[in-house]
C-alpha cells in the first residue's frame, strides 16, 4: 500500500513538473506570436492583453514589404542546407574512419581534441578568422560563410557519427566483402542504410546550429542582400528603439524551418539519438 502511494505521488510529481516545464516553454512562444498579430498601439497598452482585441497581419506585411525579409530567409535557408549537408557528409566519412581506427590511444586523443574545439567561444576566433578571410578576399561571400559553419559543427557531428558506427558490427562489412563488395560498396549498401536515423539527427543538429548563428554572419557578411535571418532580426534593434511587432513577426517566421525539420524528422532524430547513446 505504501509503495503504491509512493508510485502515485511520483507520477503526480512528474506530471506537475512536466506541466510546469511545458508552460514555461510555451508562454514565450505564445507571447511572441500574439505580439506579432497585435496593432502597434496595443503592444504598449497597460495592462497587457493576453488575447489581441483586433488581430492583424500588418507586422508581417511590414516584415516582407520593407525589410526584404524574404531575401534574408532565402539566404539563411541556402547557407543552412549547404552547411548541414556538407557537415553531414564529412561527419559520415570521418566518423566511420574514427570508429574503425584500431589504435585506441590515438583515437582517444582525437576525440578529446574534437570535444575541446566545442568549448572554444566563437568570439575568440572571430579576429583571426576575419583576417584570414580578408586576405583571401572571401568576406561578404555566402559560400565562404557556409564553409565556416561546416568547420564549426563538423567536430561534434563527427563524434555523433562515430557513436552510430560503433554500434554496427564490423563483421557485416567483412561479410559484404566476401560477397564481392569493395569497401565503398560495403559502406554505402550495408553500413549507411543502418545509420540513416543517426544521419538525420546529425543533419538536424547542424541545421539548427547554423540557422541560429549570429556573430559569424555579422562579421563575414556586409551586404544587405546577403544577410541571414539572425542578422536581419538583430538589425531591427536601433537607437530609436525596437520594432517589437516586426521583430516578433520575424521570429515567428524564423521558427518555421526548425519546426518543419523537427516535425518531419522527429522519429528519425529520436531513433538516432537513442542508437547513438546506447551501445549494445
Amino acid at each position: 500500500m505504501i509503495n503504491r502511494k509512493k508510485k502515485m505521488a511520483y507520477k503526480v510529481f512528474r506530471v506537475v513538473m512536466l506541466a510546469l516545464y511545458l508552460f514555461a516553454a510555451i508562454i514565450p512562444l505564445y507571447w511572441i506570436f500574439i505580439t506579432s498579430i497585435k496593432s502597434g498601439d496595443e503592444i504598449y497598452t497597460v495592462p497587457l492583453t493576453l488575447i489581441p482585441s483586433k488581430p492583424s497581419l500588418a507586422s508581417y506585411e511590414k516584415l516582407f514589404s520593407f525589410s526584404n525579409f524574404g531575401v534574408y530567409f532565402k539566404n539563411s535557408l541556402i547557407i543552412s542546407l549547404f552547411a548541414s549537408f556538407g557537415a553531414m557528409v564529412i561527419a559520415i566519412m570521418s566518423g566511420f574512419a574514427l570508429s574503425r581506427f584500431t589504435r585506441q590511444r590515438i583515437k582517444g586523443v582525437i576525440e578529446l581534441v574534437m570535444y575541446f574545439t566545442q568549448t572554444i567561444p566563437t568570439f575568440i576566433i572571430m579576429v583571426p578568422l576575419f583576417r584570414i578571410f580578408s586576405a583571401v578576399h572571401a568576406v561578404d561571400n555566402r559560400g565562404a560563410l557556409g564553409v565556416v559553419y561546416i568547420a564549426t559543427v563538423v567536430a561534434f557531428c563527427t563524434i555523433m557519427s562515430k557513436s552510430f558506427f560503433d554500434r554496427i558490427p564490423k563483421s557485416l562489412e567483412e561479410a559484404a566483402e566476401i560477397d564481392g563488395c569493395n569497401l565503398f560498396q560495403s559502406i554505402t549498401k550495408v553500413v549507411l542504410p543502418m545509420t540513416l536515423p543517426g544521419m538525420a539527427a546529425i543533419f538536424c543538429f547542424a541545421f539548427i546550429n547554423v540557422w541560429n548563428e549570429l556573430f559569424l554572419a555579422v562579421m563575414l557578411i556586409n551586404s544587405s542582400s546577403k544577410m541571414t535571418v539572425p542578422v536581419a532580426l538583430n538589425s531591427f534593434i536601433s537607437k530609436a528603439g525596437i520594432s517589437w511587432d516586426v521583430m516578433s513577426a520575424g521570429i515567428v517566421v524564423a521558427l518555421l524551418p526548425t519546426i518543419i525539420v523537427f516535425g518531419i524528422g522527429q522519429k528519425y532524430i529520436v531513433a538516432g539519438l537513442t542508437d547513438g547513446g546506447v551501445k549494445g
